[in-house]
């Protein structure tokens, strides 16, 4: 094939890599032969099969728009949401070499269409936490409910409520925690996302290598850039499911909403976060149906009948059928379990692959725990609600995302870099990528003003002990608990924590449109002498904050953008430095690496320094600590952005050196490296041929998360 012709035809990117043209190669009368043979059956299960990666994507980036929801629902801290969200690829890792080993000899397309139905089953699971542990209490006042017995905020003497009144509210309480006492219902939501991993598993593997096997050859990478594509469109899509499901009631469709008192603002509302995973089990039902009647083997295309090299199933069939290759098989099998330590030896002496994988290692810590927090940083540093949050993140990051995974495919192509110039462009990303981030410490809102928490009740800012200072004299004459979370806006702008710490006196309505009146505490801010009024809710943030939001997007997209560049390039690097017969054994070694240090623990450490952040605990009905209701802006935002920043910074290191240890391997007169493995890391080679041979194996191989990793 002329030099020409390939540079016309190959297009090289994350996710769609048209392939080389090869038509000179063929005959009319042979291509048409394979049309009609293996077209229509490849073309179904490739409708098929982007139908899965699309039902995938959706469910688990509806997992992650729903974070906060869960820790509210479940009163739990932001350190065992991260257990929850790092149970998927648990489950992943559990069966990951037994589907990859085992799968290529069984019924493929079969076990995609199981592990589909065990994915529902797990995304149901999910769900069900919903149905059997009674409704969503929120804590109100009760003059704040539609209630005919009218009491003081402020209870200066118990005897003002009556006891019938009291009696029945204690025996409810006592009754809720002998149900509540031994079960711990988002167990189901851990193992229902374990499960979700494991009917994951087969998917990716199975899936690619059938389209590999049973596609025309110059047809397979673009058949597997469409599903890559797909898949793309299914975070969009989970993350406005999310934003719906938000701002419906957690319990509609089982309660009156008139009588529900708080609103979509409230930082104790819960959305219906489970009607969004009932939906997702539904399509991955629908995705698993044309699998049970696609054929086990398709027909082969004539053009790779003769080829030297079968599909996968083909050798293992051939191994089983033909006696006479039985011993020598066997001998094979030896040999190479004889070469698998001398493999890894080789492997982990490659000083660019250890020092590469180190830095992607640590840089999706960095991505993985800033992507799962996010919506909650979000939420907690604006003051938006989840909803938007959701919306924002589906519609406008992701797609910058997507955008930048394309775009550093095609720098790649028309510029015809060479493996130094990838590492230097996933160098140069990464480093400005982090560089704007760094950006964004200036763009945080400032605490809001609570009454005993981030204010003192004169008005002095910087509160210390703040659980001491919840009382002052202005309330000291009110029967106040201070594991309450009741919030109310004075007039005076300030939020306090119930109407009982405010020292109100009286209130008139009901429900959303209770106000409260001759509140001491609010008038202590004004002027002592005057008593003030307070409505239902929190106070919004400062004016400053809304506009400080529309910065922090514009900067958070070009960022999402920036660090999406680099990534196609630096996959790059990793296939061309090492040799080609340990590249899936590398490959393997990349992803278990990914998932086990970095998908696993990541969520959970982020999440334990976010709950060192939270200034006001939610107390459990039956005693101990719930979700946090309050956390400290500054320190939030310092936190997150600051671990973020740190990690990307340590990667940044371990990439710099990559490109010392590529310069110093590299020839002053051809910088061209290719992995033929003809001086130790990387030999030189055409570049052209570079990009013809791993073609197909960029496509092929896994990019862990990479269509949730947004």
């Amino acid at each position: 094939m002329e030099i020409s012709s390939k540079e016309n035809t190959q297009f090289f990117s994350n996710n769609t890599i048209l392939p080389v043209d090869r038509s000179s190669f063929k005959s009319e009368s042979s291509s048409s032969k394979e049309k009609q043979s293996c077209c229509g059956g490849i073309k179904i299960f490739l409708g098929a099969l982007s139908f899965v990666y699309f039902a995938k994507a959706l469910s688990g980036s509806y997992l992650k728009s729903t974070i906060t929801q869960i820790e509210r629902r479940f009163d739990i801290p932001s350190s065992l949401v991260g257990v929850i969200d790092g149970s998927f690829e648990i489950g992943n890792l559990l069966i990951i070499i037994l589907v990859s080993y085992f799968g290529a000899k069984l019924h493929r397309p079969r076990i995609i269409g199981a592990g589909c139905l065990i994915m529902s089953a797990g995304t149901f699971l999910i769900a069900m936490p919903q149905f059997f542990m009674g409704r969503y209490r929120y804590e109100r006042f009760p003059s704040t409910i539609n209630s005919t017995v009218s009491i003081s905020p402020c209870l200066q003497d118990k005897s003002q409520t009556p006891l019938s009144a009291l009696e029945k509210s204690q025996a409810k309480i006592n009754a809720g925690c002998e149900k509540e006492a031994g079960s711990s219902m988002w167990i189901y939501v851990l193992l229902g996302n374990l499960l979700r991993g494991i009917g994951e598993t087969p998917i990716q593997p199975l899936g690619i290598t059938y389209i590999d096997d049973y596609a025309i050859e110059e047809n397979a990478a673009l058949y597997i850039g469409c599903v890559q594509t797909v898949a793309i469109i299914g975070p969009i899509f989970g993350f406005l499911l999310g934003s719906l499901c938000a701002k419906l009631y957690v319990d509609i469709g089982f309660v009156d909403l008139d009588s529900v008192t708080i609103t979509h603002k409230d930082a104790q509302w819960v959305g219906a976060w489970w009607l969004g995973y009932l939906i997702a089990g539904v399509i991955s039902v629908l995705a698993s149906v044309p699998f049970w009647f696609l054929p086990k083997n398709l027909p082969k295309p004539e053009s790779r009948k003769d080829s030297s090299t079968s599909s996968e199933q083909s050798k293992f069939i051939t191994e089983d059928n033909k006696d006479q290759h039985k011993s020598y098989q066997q001998q094979v099998k030896i040999a190479e379990m004889a070469k698998f330590l001398p493999s890894l030896k080789n492997l982990f002496g490659n000083p660019v692959y250890i020092l590469y994988l180190c830095a992607s290692v640590i840089q999706f810590n960095s991505l993985i725990g800033m992507v799962t927090y996010k919506p909650k940083y979000i939420e907690q540093q604006y003051g938006q609600t989840s909803s938007k949050t959701n919306f924002v993140i589906g519609l406008i990051n992701i797609p910058a995302v997507a955008f930048g995974i394309f775009s550093g495919g095609l720098i790649m192509k028309k510029f015809r870099i060479n493996v130094l110039g990838a590492a230097k462009l996933s160098l140069g990303s990464s480093f400005f990528g982090y560089l704007l981030l760094l950006s964004l410490f200036a763009m945080g809102c400032e605490n809001s003003d609570v009454a005993g928490l981030t204010v003192s009740y004169h008005g002095t800012k910087w509160m210390t002990d703040y659980e001491q200072a919840l009382f002052s004299e202005c309330n000291s004459g009110c029967a106040c608990s201070k594991n309450d979370w009741d919030p109310i806006c004075g007039e005076n702008g300030v939020t306090y924590i119930s109407a009982c710490l405010a020292g109100c006196q009286a209130s008139n309505g009901s429900g959303k449109n209770t106000v409260f009146f001759n509140c001491s505490c609010v008038g202590t801010l004004q002027s002592p002498s005057r008593s003030s009024s307070a409505v239902v809710g929190p106070c919004q943030k400062g004016n400053e904050c809304p506009k400080m939001f529309l910065y922090f997007l514009a900067i958070s997209v070009i960022t999402s953008y920036t660090l999406s560049v680099g990534g196609t390039p630096g996959f790059i690097l990793l296939l061309r430095c090492i040799k080609p017969h340990l590249k899936s054994f590398a490959l393997g070694i990349y992803t278990l690496a990914i998932r086990v240090l970095a998908g696993i623990p990541a969520p959970v450490y982020f999440g334990v320094a976010i709950d060192t952040t939270c200034l006001k605990w939610g107390s459990k009905r039956c005693g101990g600590r719930g979700a946090c209701r309050l956390y400290n802006s500054s320190a939030l935002r310092y936190v997150y952005l600051g671990l973020t920043l740190v990690l990307g910074m340590v990667s940044i290191f371990f990439s710099v050196a990559v490109l010392c240890v590529l310069r110093k391997r590299s020839s002053p007169q051809d910088e061209t490296l290719s992995a033929n493995g003809e001086r130790g890391t990387c030999g030189t080679k055409s570049r052209k041929d570079n990009f013809f041979n791993s073609d197909r194996l960029i496509q092929t191989t896994y990019w862990p998360e990479k269509e949730t990793r947004l």
